[in-house]
């Protein structure tokens, strides 16, 4: 309670006061009593309520969060300059003060019951730049200009809210959103359509003494009938990308089975060039081994006889040969043969 509700709460009390004595002193004169001292009081309380009366309807107090618009009879209708906040004093009768809120405020949209300042669905319905149909929620945030209140006042008074918020609002949205499609709505051109949005609204409130402090696009939705669509689709995209993994595994695998078979065959070469390089490398040194042998026997013929008689028994140490006779096998003949040269006169 500010010091002007003190002001008229007192000179509501003082008028019942007045009332109050003025009835006694009427029932005292009636009774022949006097009522001289009663007349007095009344007189003084009378005035007292005069004063309070009076500097109740000039005082006018604006809270902080408010600016004052004064009416008045003289031309122009208002005063051009609003009033601030604090105690003021206008002419009692002649003049008038209506209040502004400058606090921000809200004003919402929305297709949930229960939100916003319409009752119902009042989300905003809107046609896309393909022909769909999207269903928008939206808050636009806002507040009166501290500085336009009195312009504000001549032209909405406090209709501003119906007559430029709602309206204007629903419009710009409509008209951002049959500019894109409707996916480029929900995804790619979204924050797009917002900012378009935003600074167009910001405009036209600023034009009708308004300033614009934020715009939400609160929600997005469709028709029932495209949403079926669009559910449809994401299904199939899904379908479609889990049989893209289903191939690409298969052609993992493929190549996971490539390359096994590839380093089997390739073991298998070379192994194959081991054995190979083996072979060469065995038969060049039984090579090597057998020329050693041969240079061995041609310069001690007698090993070569030895080695026989080794094979023939490797059990008996001994050998009897009987003296005049030949041995059982004859043995090989380790020296060599010549050709006898026959001389023709």
């Amino acid at each position: 309670m500010n010091v002007v509700d003190v002001i008229r709460s007192l000179a509501g009390f003082a008028w019942l006061g007045v009332i109050g004595l003025g009835v006694l002193a009427i029932a005292r004169a009636s009774r022949n009593q006097g009522a001289k001292g009663i007349g007095t009081t009344v007189v003084i309380v009378l005035i007292v309520a005069i004063v309070l009366t009076t500097l109740g309807a000039g005082l006018v107090y604006v809270e902080s969060n408010e600016r004052g618009v004064v009416k008045t009879i003289s031309a122009g209708g208002v005063r051009p300059q609003a009033l601030e906040p604090g105690l003021h004093w206008i002419l009692p009768v002649v003049e008038q003060v209506v209040t502004y809120s400058i606090s921000n405020q809200s004003y919402t949209m929305s297709a949930a019951v229960t939100e916003g300042q319409v009752q119902g669905d009042d989300s905003i319905r809107a046609r896309t730049k393909d022909g769909q149909e999207v269903i928008l929620d939206a808050s636009v945030i806002y507040r009166v200009d501290p500085l336009k209140v009195v312009q504000l006042h001549i032209v909405w008074q406090n209709n501003y809210e119906d007559g430029i918020v709602r309206p204007e609002a629903r419009g710009i949205i409509r008209d951002a959103a049959s500019q894109y499609g409707v996916e480029e709505v929900v995804s790619t051109k979204r924050l797009e359509m917002v900012q378009y949005i935003t600074e167009e609204l910001r405009k036209t409130m600023a034009d009708n003494n308004l300033e614009l402090l934020d715009f939400v696009l609160r929600d997005i939705h469709f028709s029932e009938e495209y949403a079926a669509a669009v559910e449809t689709k994401q299904i199939a995209e899904q379908q479609a990308q889990q049989a893209k993994f289903v191939v690409e595994q298969k052609k993992q695998e493929a190549e996971q089975a490539r390359q096994v078979a590839q380093g089997q065959a390739d073991a298998a070469v070379i192994a194959a060039q081991g054995a190979a390089e083996a072979q060469i490398i065995q038969a060049q040194a039984q090579a090597e081994a057998n020329e050693l042998i041969g240079q061995s026997l041609q310069a001690n013929p007698e090993i070569l006889q030895y080695q026989y008689i080794l094979k023939l028994a490797p059990g008996v140490q001994t050998i009897f040969i009987p003296s005049g006779n030949q041995f059982i096998l004859p043995l090989p003949n380790t020296t060599p043969t010549t050709t006898p040269t026959v001389t023709i006169p």
